[in-house]
């Protein structure tokens, strides 16, 4: 009997039509319209009746060439640096047929590089006709393009992410490919959907761990760099709160990168195929829905105290230390138990010859991860302050998906392990705050 996930054939379908109307609609229910000559953003309920006064831009605005040619670009860009770029070259975990791929080991360096070439740190000025200086950009890409275009250019990543996912669907057929469990159903919309090649490679080249750190995730620091030079290049100056978001989120961003090698060891990576949900997830989803903070301080600035952002920095590096420190120490520990730094840790042996971590962070909580990073998540949305609960989408998506992924996770850590993970779960009884939950 087959086994769906994320409510079978019928819920893929729903998710690969509904997810691309999600990010319209955030951008359409926040600081992408006008209502009466002003930027408008659905506060609260009681401002659902002026969404429907709201008078859409004509098609021509959702799309243009251009702006798939500057996605495309990037793209283009990101693989050449993937290609060229000095790195390590490591073997991931042993895949169901005992191979072993290897990998390229330079994320770290293309975030930096991308970076640099973007040129945001000098700023470029501008003479207007009152004699007056203001930014006009940065460096040698006029990255106010990238607020000015939001719209098409998400439309393009949508239009860019459905053709790779066909493309990596159809090669699913070709020759001899190793498959992932889950998306070898025989229904054509749910193994587009959740993947059907584990590893889609073209020569050396992984489509799927290539996807899930570059274009999106580098594109998202970028995307928030435009943002802030739009703000200056409007009002003369860049916010605390656009300036703790850059920060903030260019922190998570480049921590995942610093960390590169790390997502080896993730299910998105050893179990899941390369299918639409991880190529909309990573191209699309993560550029333009992550970045909704930072684009609505530009023409929204709370105008926060000095002590309320103190205290969201705080909650930041609660939330940061909490997330790095756990996977750090999984990490550490599953290269080498021995190691300096996690041989002090208690664990427990499962049959299948496994040690799992009943101490240090692991022993606080199964998922102690997932509530570092929703804590992160929450900061963000904080610095937005409270006139709109569209940019506290984040918080509320996250929470929901962390809570699915480690109902998800528990499912499939019970079928590996069989009853020792029963008695794992007796050990650490708590899933995301020790004592509590």
């Amino acid at each position: 009997m087959v086994e769906y996930e994320f409510g079978g054939p019928v819920g893929a379908l729903g998710v690969i039509l509904g997810l691309p109307l999600v990010i319209l609609g955030l951008y359409f229910s926040c600081a992408g319209v006008q209502l009466d000559g002003e930027e408008w953003c659905l506060g609260g309920p009681e401002d659902l009746g002026d969404f429907l006064r709201l008078k859409l831009p004509p098609v021509a605005h959702w799309w243009s060439m251009e702006a798939l040619g500057v996605f495309t670009a990037w793209f283009l860009f990101q693989v050449i640096l993937e290609r060229f770029l000095p790195g390590q070259t490591v073997e991931g975990a042993k895949l169901k047929n005992g191979e072993r791929l290897k990998y390229r080991i330079n994320a770290h360096l293309a975030f930096w590089v991308s970076l640099l070439v973007m040129g945001h740190a000098w700023p470029r000025w501008e003479c207007d006709t009152n004699g007056a200086h203001h930014v006009s950009g940065f460096g040698m890409f006029p990255l106010e393009y990238l607020y000015d275009h939001y719209l098409q250019l998400a439309t393009a990543s949508i239009a860019f992410s459905f053709a790779l996912s066909i493309y990596v669907y159809l090669g699913s057929f070709i020759g001899k490919r190793l498959l992932a469990e889950g998306g070898q159903t025989g229904n054509v919309v749910y193994d587009f959907f959740i993947g059907r090649e584990l590893n889609p490679r073209l020569g050396s080249f992984d489509w799927k761990y290539f996807c899930e750190l570059r274009p999106g995730l580098i594109g998202w620091q970028v995307l928030n760099i435009g943002m802030a030079v739009k703000q200056a290049q409007l009002h003369g100056t860049v916010s605390p709160s656009m300036i703790l978001v850059n920060l903030f989120q260019g922190l998570y961003v480049w921590d995942a990168l610093f960390q590169e090698r790390a997502i080896l060891t993730t299910m998105d990576i050893t179990t899941d195929g390369f299918g639409f949900m991880l190529a909309f997830g990573d191209l699309a989803w993560v550029p333009f829905t992550y970045t909704l903070q930072a684009r609505y301080l530009v023409n929204h600035d709370p105008g926060l105290s000095w002590p309320f952002l103190g205290a969201v920095a705080v909650l930041n590096t609660v939330g940061y230390v909490v997330f790095r420190g756990a996977n750090s120490q999984k990490d550490a520990f599953r290269r080498n138990p021995k190691a300096p730094e996690v041989v002090h840790l208690k664990y427990m042996d499962t049959k299948r010859g496994s040690k799992l971590l009943i101490s240090g962070y692991w022993g606080l909580a199964r998922k102690i991860n997932y509530t570092g990073d929703w804590c992160m998540g929450l900061s963000w949305c904080l610095l937005t302050g409270f006139g709109s609960i569209i940019t506290y989408f984040y918080a509320i998506y996250f929470g929901i998906l962390l809570i699915h992924r480690a109902l998800r996770d528990d499912g499939f850590c019970a079928e590996k392990y069989g009853e020792d993970w029963g008695r794992y779960k007796e050990k650490v009884p708590s899933i995301f705050v020790p004592w509590l939950i």
